[in-house]
């Protein structure tokens, strides 16, 4: 009675298998084409290459401003939407970010002696 239990389960298990490998497709699923992105100008791509470049030196020397970081983050955003005006004064206003973090280095500490 055990045997025949297992033998029937085993069997019926082995025939959904099958059924449910007969019913897979056999053409592979195709992959929808990603969208061309939109170009930016080459004036913006080098704004914002330079601004990338100035944002990782600030951080290398520990000089990064979180509006710096946000500028570039929105820099980047509109060179995905493709929009080179934007690109291009965001990554003027992070550059400007930058150098004031850089500036500030030279400025005398203000902890106590």
């Amino acid at each position: 009675m055990k045997f025949k239990f297992a033998t029937v389960t085993a069997a019926g298990l082995f025939n959904i298998a099958l059924t449910a490998c007969s019913q897979t497709p056999t053409k592979a699923a195709e992959v929808p084409m990603q969208p061309a992105k939109p170009a930016i100008s080459t004036e913006a791509q080098q704004a914002l290459s330079q601004a990338e470049a100035d944002v990782k030196t600030a951080k290398a020397k520990f000089a990064l401003w979180t509006t710096a970081e946000t500028g570039l983050k929105q820099a980047q955003e509109a060179a995905k939407a493709g929009d080179s005006a934007s690109v291009i004064k965001e990554a003027a206003y992070v550059s400007e970010q930058v150098k004031g973090g850089l500036a500030q280095l030279s400025y005398p500490s203000t902890e106590p002696k």
